[in-house]
């Protein structure tokens, strides 16, 4: 069983900082899970760009408003507590924080807790 506590990990090496977020990974590829699962905080007023080509991710809003653009489509949907979304296909997507997000996050395949944004927005592949 792997138990562990946001507020321990918060704090220290388990806690990815970029542009205006901030990721606390709560489960890496090393705890062989088979999908990592994060605490992700966006800044308000933040914009973001993600293209996760080499991993599928799901994300729940536990605070704050914000929206989402499927950047394929044009289509955007608001974010707000209790909404989830998941990118099966990929999707190339914008991400607008209009009050603070918290977000509970898994990838697939999981993240080793190292990773750093490609210009495109995507992570390397996971056998990188």
């Amino acid at each position: 069983m792997i138990v562990r506590d946001f507020n321990e990990l918060k704090n220290g090496p388990r806690a990815v900082s970029d542009a205006n977020w901030t990721s606390v990974r709560m489960l890496l590829a090393d705890d062989n899970m088979g999908f990592s699962f994060h605490i992700t905080i966006l800044e308000a007023g933040s914009e973001h760009t993600f293209h996760y080509k080499h991993h599928f991710e799901s994300v729940y809003c536990m605070q704050g408003k914000g929206s989402i653009t499927d950047l394929a489509t044009g289509e955007t949907h608001e974010i707000k507590p209790g909404v989830m979304y998941a990118l099966d296909q990929h999707d190339k997507h914008t991400l607008k924080a209009e009050e603070e997000l918290v977000m509970a996050c898994c990838f697939n395949p999981p993240v080793t807790g190292k990773e750093v944004h490609q210009a495109d927005g995507s992570y390397a592949p996971a056998d990188s």
